[in-house]
C-alpha cells in the first residue's frame, strides 16, 4: 500500500465512478475471453480445463469476479488471503506471471479505452481516475504473484528437503558398499565427487587423478598412467594393481574408469569406481595352488605337467624342432607295500621319494611332477633334451634308487621303471609323447630293466588303432553310432531340464565302446568333424521330438580341440540346424574342454562369440583340470563352469577337493556364471553341493546315460524325483 501511494482520494474517486467501473468491467468479457484463448500459455490451460468437464463460461466468469473485485477499494486480510491463494493455485495449473501480468494489461486497456468514450468526461477526472484504477490493479496483481512466488518457494523447499533426504540415503548407502566411487571434472581439472568411505582414505588430486596413486608400488603406476590417459582418449578402461599405504599390508585394487563425453566426442569428466580385490586374489591364488600342487608330496601335478608340456612343445615348435624328453616312471613293488604295511606307510615312501626326486633333477626350466599313486613324470626342456641328458637323468635316477628307505624304523628297498619318449623323434604332440613314454614305461617293468626309450615295435595298440580308424569309416554308413542322454538336475528346485549327449559306438566285433575308444582314432584320422556333424542333427532333432512329447528339455553336446582348427563352417552349421528344426539357440549348450582354448585361444574365442550370437551357451567342461583356467574365464562367452569330476567324487573324504570344489563354485558366482558339478555318486555329495549353492549336479547318482526313450521314460515316470526323496528333500 505504501509502495503504490494509495490514498484516501484514490479510494473516494474509486467509489465515486463504481457504477462506471463496473459498466466498463461489464464489456470486458467479450474481449477477455478473445484475449485467453488467442494466447498459446492460456488456451491449453484452457482446453486442458475444458476437456476434464469444466465449464469455460463459469471459470471466466470467476476470472471477471477476481479482477473486478479491486471495484470495492477494500484492503482487509481476507482479501488479501483471497488473492494470495488466487496466485497460489494459479501456480497449481501452469499459469506463469507473465501470463497474469498480460491479462491485467490488457484489462486495464480496456478499461481506459471505454472510460475514454464517455460523454461529460474531462480530461482531469480521466488521468485521477486512471491513476486510482492503476494503483488498485497493481495492487492486486501483486498480491497475486506473490502468492504464486510463495507456493513456488514452499515447493522448492519441500524439493530441496527431498534431495537433501535423497543424499543422506545415498551417502548411507555408498557408505555401506565396499566399493569406492568418485569422479573428476576433465575440463575444470578437479574432483566433483568422493564417496563417503572413499574421502575418509584419501583425496583425489595430483597429475593422474586416480585414488590412491601415490602409495601405488612403482612397478604398476605405469599400468594406472596408461589407464588414465586412455580414459582420456574416451575408452571405458579396466585395470588392477597393487597399493601399499604406510602400517598396511599391501593390497590389491581393481579400478574402472568410465569416461563421460559430450555430443561432440570430448571427455567432459571421469568417473570411476575402485574396489578392494585382495580376498579374491589370494582365494585365485590359493585356488590355482591347489588345483596345480600334488596335495601329498607338494610337487607339481598331472593337470600343471600337462599344461607345461604343451607350451614346451609350443617352444620347442617356434625354436625350430628343439628337442626335449619326456620321462614317466612307476615304483617297482609299491603295490605291495601299501597292502602290507598301509597306506600311510606309503604316503611316507612317496614324500621321501618326491624328496630324492628333487635332488636329482633340480634345474628350474625342467618339471617333476607326481601323475598320479606312485606314478611320477619329468619334462627336460631344451638344454636337458635329447639322447644323451635324458640317458644322464635316468641313469642318476636309478643310481638313487639303491638305497633303502626309512619309514617308521623300517627299511624299504624300492626299484624304478622309467619310459622315455623324445621330442620330435617319437611325436610332436603332447598326448602322442605320453602315451609312447607310457608305452616306454611298461616296456622297461617287463623287460625288468630300469629305463626303456619308445620303439615302434613296442606299441601293440597301434596295429589295433589302425584297423579302428578304418572300421569307423563304415560306422556312420551302417548306423553303429547312437547318442545317449544323461540327465542334468537343477539343485534349486531338482527338476530335470537338460541332458547331454554322449556319442557310443555299437562295434559289430568289439561291442559297445566309449568316446575314450574312438574319439582320438577319429581326430587323427579326419572323421572327427562328420561325427560332430552327426551329434549335433541328431542332439537337436531330438529335442525338437521332445517338444513335440510337451516336455522342454536342452541339451548339452561335446566338442573337440580339433572341429574348431578344421571346421570353417561350424557356426553356419549349427545355425541351420537350428533353423531346420526351428528351435532356438537356448534349446542347445556348446562343452568344451580347457584343451580345446589351448589350442589357439584368439581363434576360438572368436568362433565361440558367433555361436553365442545364436543365442546358444557355453560350459567349461572339467574344469580345473588345465593350469591356465583362469585367465580365460572373464575374456571367452562362458555361461557355466563344469567342475571336474576328479575333485567332486571324493571330495567328503578329501579336504583339499572338498576346498577346491567350493572356491570354484564362488569364484563362478562372482563372476556370473553358473556352476555344474559332475561325478555325483552318493547323497552326500549331493546334498553338501546344495549347501554350497551349487546351480546343477550330474553323475551316477542321479541318472546314467540312457537312450533317448529311456531318458524320457525315466523323466516323465519321476525317476530323478525319486532320488531326491530318498534325500529328504522332496519336489
Amino acid at each position: 500500500m505504501s509502495l503504490l501511494n494509495i490514498t484516501d482520494e484514490d479510494k473516494a474517486i474509486l467509489t465515486q465512478y463504481r457504477d462506471t467501473l463496473t459498466h466498463a468491467c461489464a464489456t470486458f468479457r467479450a474481449s477477455f475471453n478473445d484475449y485467453l484463448l488467442a494466447s498459446p500459455s492460456t488456451a491449453s490451460l484452457y482446453h486442458r480445463f475444458q476437456n476434464a468437464g469444466g465449464n469455460l463460461d463459469t471459470l471466466i466468469n470467476e476470472q471477471l469476479r477476481s479482477l473486478m473485485s479491486f471495484l470495492t477499494a477494500g484492503s482487509d486480510t481476507q482479501r488479501n488471503q483471497q488473492l494470495a491463494a488466487i496466485g497460489a493455485l494459479n501456480h497449481q495449473q501452469g499459469v506463469e506471471p507473465e501470463c497474469m501480468m498480460g491479462i491485467y494489461r490488457h484489462f486495464f486497456d480496456h478499461l481506459e479505452q471505454q472510460l475514454a468514450a464517455l460523454p461529460n468526461y474531462s480530461i482531469e477526472n480521466q488521468l485521477r481516475l486512471r491513476n486510482s484504477v492503476g494503483k488498485f490493479l497493481f495492487r492486486d496483481l501483486g498480491l497475486i504473484i506473490g502468492g504464486y512466488w510463495q507456493t513456488t518457494l514452499k515447493h522448492l523447499r519441500a524439493e530441496q528437503q527431498k534431495v537433501g533426504s535423497l543424499q543422506e540415503q545415498i551417502n548411507g548407502l555408498l557408505t555401506n558398499i565396499p566399493q569406492l566411487l568418485w569422479s573428476f571434472d576433465v575440463t575444470g581439472d578437479k574432483p566433483l565427487y568422493l564417496s563417503p568411505n572413499l574421502a575418509r582414505i584419501c583425496q583425489v588430486s595430483g597429475e593422474f587423478p586416480i585414488p590412491l596413486f601415490e602409495d601405488t608400488i612403482a612397478e604398476d603406476r605405469k599400468t594406472l598412467e596408461l589407464a588414465w590417459y586412455r580414459a582420456l582418449q574416451g575408452h571405458p578402461v579396466e585395470v588392477e594393481s597393487r597399493v601399499k599405504t604406510a602400517g598396511q599390508p599391501m593390497r590389491w585394487f581393481k579400478r574402472a574408469l568410465y569416461p563421460y563425453k559430450d555430443a561432440s566426442g570430448r571427455v567432459l569428466r571421469i568417473d570411476g569406481i575402485m574396489e578392494d580385490t585382495t580376498e579374491l586374489k589370494r582365494n585365485l591364488e590359493r585356488l590355482n595352488t591347489l588345483a596345480t600342487t600334488d596335495s601329498l608330496t607338494g610337487l607339481t601335478n598331472r593337470l600343471l605337467f600337462n599344461d607345461r608340456l604343451e607350451q614346451s612343445l609350443a617352444l620347442a615348435e617356434r625354436n625350430n624342432g628343439q628337442q626335449l624328453a619326456v620321462l614317466l616312471m612307476d615304483l617297482n613293488h609299491f603295490k605291495e607295500i601299501n597292502d602290507t604295511l598301509g597306506h600311510q606307510v606309503g604316503d611316507e615312501v612317496l614324500v621321501q621319494v618326491a624328496h630324492l626326486l628333487k635332488e636329482q633333477i633340480n634345474r628350474r626350466s625342467d618339471t617333476l611332477a607326481r601323475l598320479g599313486g606312485d606314478e611320477f613324470g619329468v619334462l627336460l626342456t631344451a638344454g636337458e633334451a635329447g639322447g644323451l641328458s635324458a640317458e644322464h637323468i635316468c641313469r642318476k635316477i636309478e643310481a638313487a634308487f639303491d638305497r633303502a628307505f626309512t619309514v617308521q624304523g623300517r627299511e624299504i628297498y624300492l626299484g624304478v621303471s622309467i619310459g622315455v619318449a623324445l621330442y620330435p623323434e617319437h611325436g610332436t604332440d603332447a598326448s602322442t609323447l605320453l602315451r609312447r613314454a607310457d608305452i616306454a614305461m611298461y616296456s622297461a617293468k617287463r623287460a625288468g630293466i630300469g629305463h626303456s626309450y619308445y620303439r615302434p615295435d613296442q606299441d601293440l595298440d597301434a596295429q589295433q588303432n589302425f584297423s579302428l580308424a578304418n572300421d569307423l569309416r563304415h560306422a556312420m554308413k551302417n548306423q553303429e553310432l547312437f547318442l545317449e542322454y544323461q540327465p542334468k538336475v537343477n539343485l534349486q528346485d531338482y527338476s530335470v531340464t537338460s541332458a547331454e549327449a554322449l556319442i557310443r559306438w555299437l562295434h559289430p566285433e568289439k561291442g559297445l565302446l566309449n568316446p575314450f575308444d574312438f574319439i582320438p582314432i577319429a581326430e587323427r584320422s579326419g572323421q572327427i568333424i562328420p561325427i560332430t556333424e552327426y551329434v549335433i542333427e541328431t542332439a537337436v532333432k531330438q529335442v525338437a521330438h521332445w517338444q513335440t512329447l510337451g516336455v522342454t528339455m536342452s541339451v548339452a553336446i561335446n566338442l573337440s580341440a580339433k572341429v574348431f582348427q578344421q571346421w570353417g563352417n561350424l557356426t553356419f552349421f549349427i545355425h541351420q540346424t537350428l533353423r531346420k528344426y526351428k528351435l532356438p539357440g537356448k534349446c542347445l549348450e556348446i562343452e568344451i574342454t580347457e584343451n580345446v582354448l589351448m589350442s589357439d585361444l584368439v581363434a576360438v574365442r572368436k568362433i565361440l562369440n558367433h555361436i553365442t550370437k545364436l543365442g546358444v551357451t557355453i560350459a567349461i567342461d572339467d574344469f580345473g583340470t588345465g593350469y591356465s583356467s583362469l585367465a580365460y574365464l572373464k575374456s571367452l562367452p562362458l555361461n557355466t563352469l563344469k567342475i571336474d569330476k576328479s575333485f567332486v567324487m571324493d571330495m567328503i573324504n578329501d579336504e583339499n577337493d572338498a576346498m577346491i570344489v567350493k572356491s570354484t563354485i564362488d569364484l563362478a558366482h562372482n563372476l556370473g556364471l553358473s556352476v555344474v558339478a559332475e561325478g555325483i555318486e552318493n547323497a552326500q555329495t549331493l546334498s553338501l553341493l546344495g549347501q554350497w549353492r551349487c546351480d546343477g549336479a550330474q553323475g551316477y547318482y542321479l541318472g546314467k546315460p540312457l537312450s533317448a526313450i529311456d531318458f524320457m521314460l525315466s523323466v516323465e515316470s519321476g525317476v530323478y524325483s525319486g532320488v531326491c526323496e530318498v534325500m529328504g528333500m522332496g519336489l
